[in-house]
């Protein structure tokens, strides 16, 4: 699925309206959370879970702590 979305002002912020399509197909609604992650080709938006949050706490306190050591083994 491809959309193409607009950017609209929400007070001091800017958001993105997503359309019902995109909603059914993510399988969120109003009220729900939804987790932006950085990923090769640009950015994945995805609907958000506790196990997700809490796996996510866990690679990021372990990306920080082993830094160097991931960089070395990256090359």
């Amino acid at each position: 699925m491809t959309l193409e979305l607009k950017l609209r002002k929400v007070g001091n912020s800017v958001g993105i309206v997503l359309p019902k399509e995109a909603l059914a197909h993510l399988k969120v609604g109003e009220g729900d959370t939804v987790t932006l992650t950085e990923a090769q080709d640009g950015v994945r938006l995805s609907a958000s879970s506790p196990e997700f949050a809490k796996s996510m706490a866990v690679f990021e306190s372990l990306n920080r702590r082993y830094r160097n050591a991931l960089r070395e083994l990256a090359k």
